[in-house]
C-alpha cells in the first residue's frame, strides 16, 4: 500500500479581525529581503554604490508586483477583471458591507518577468546604467526568489498537479482527496538548482563571458522548466483545457526564444567590463 503524503496546512499564519498573515506573503517578504542581500553582497564586491542598488529595488519591487497582477488579469482572467478594474489593484475585497483585506490573489509569474524587464529598462535610462550588466546579476536571485514563491504556492495549496499514482504524490486536503504531482516542489527545487547554477557562473565565469550570457542562460534553463512541468499540472483556467498547449507553456516560449538568441550572441564574445556608474 501506497502512503500518500497529505499536505493541509492553513494557509494563514494568524489572524487579526480582516488582517491575516499567510505563508505566501511571508514568502514574498522572504524573496525580496535574500535578494536584497545577495545584490548587496555582489554590489560591493564590484565597488558599485548601494545607491543605484537602493534605487533599482524599488523600481523591481512596482515592476514585480505590477507586472505579476497584471500578466494574471490579462492573461487568465480578462473576462472578470474587464468588468472588474478597481479589483485589479485593490488589495482588499467589501462584501456587503465587509472589509477584507485578500492582498493580490492572482499573481502571474511571466507578469512579474516583463514586469521587472520594463521596470529595468526604465532604471537604466533614467540612470544611465548598462542594462545586461545588471540583468547578468539580477537573475540570480530571480532564480532564488521563485523558489520562495513556489513555496507559497505549497502553501496555499495551489498551483497544485495532475492526478497521479507516484509514491512522493501529495493530497492536498483544501482541494480534494485525490494523490496528486507536487508541480509547486517539482518548480522550487529546479528554481533553487537553477540558482545555484548562476551563482557559480556568476562566480567562476562572470570576467571571461559578455554581458547577457548569464541572462540568457537563466531564460533558458528557468522558461524551460515551466513548459515541461505545466505537463503534469492542473490548467489555472478552463480555457486553457481546449488548448494543445496551455497559457505558461505559450507565455514561455518567447523568453526560451529571447534567451537561446542572446546565448548564442554572446558566448564566444570577450566578456565586456563595463559596470553601472558609481
Amino acid at each position: 500500500m501506497i502512503l500518500y503524503i497529505t499536505w493541509n496546512i492553513d494557509p494563514e499564519i494568524f489572524r487579526i479581525g480582516g488582517f491575516a498573515l499567510r505563508y505566501y506573503s511571508l514568502m514574498f517578504v522572504f524573496a525580496f529581503y535574500f535578494s536584497y542581500l545577495l545584490l548587496s553582497k555582489i554590489y560591493k564586491k564590484e565597488n558599485v554604490s548601494l545607491s543605484l542598488l537602493n534605487k533599482l529595488s524599488v523600481y523591481i519591487f512596482i515592476g514585480t508586483i505590477a507586472g505579476a497582477r497584471l500578466g494574471h488579469t490579462l492573461f487568465y482572467e480578462f473576462g472578470y477583471y474587464k468588468n472588474h478594474l478597481l479589483e485589479i489593484i485593490l488589495p482588499f475585497s467589501i462584501t456587503n458591507g465587509k472589509f477584507e483585506l485578500t492582498g493580490y490573489q492572482g499573481l502571474a509569474s511571466h507578469g512579474a518577468a516583463i514586469g521587472i524587464i520594463i521596470a529595468v529598462i526604465w532604471y537604466c535610462w533614467k540612470y544611465k546604467q548598462s542594462f545586461l550588466w545588471i540583468m547578468d546579476r539580477l537573475v540570480i536571485v530571480v532564480a532564488l526568489s521563485a523558489f520562495f514563491i513556489r513555496i507559497g504556492n505549497l502553501f496555499n495549496s495551489e498551483i497544485i498537479g495532475k492526478p497521479t499514482n507516484v509514491s512522493w504524490a501529495f493530497i492536498f486536503g483544501r482541494v480534494d482527496m485525490i494523490p496528486r504531482h507536487p508541480a509547486q516542489l517539482y518548480e522550487a527545487i529546479s528554481y533553487l538548482i537553477i540558482f545555484s547554477i548562476l551563482w557559480f557562473l556568476y562566480k567562476k565565469k562572470i570576467e571571461k563571458v559578455q554581458q547577457g550570457f548569464v541572462f540568457g542562460s537563466f531564460l533558458i534553463m528557468l522558461f524551460s522548466v515551466r513548459f515541461l512541468v505545466e505537463f503534469v499540472k492542473e490548467n489555472q483556467e478552463t480555457f486553457e483545457n481546449t488548448m494543445v498547449i496551455n497559457m505558461g507553456q505559450i507565455l514561455s516560449i518567447p523568453f526560451i526564444l529571447i534567451g537561446v538568441i542572446l546565448m548564442i550572441s554572446k558566448s564566444k564574445q570577450n566578456g565586456d567590463k563595463e559596470i553601472p556608474g558609481l
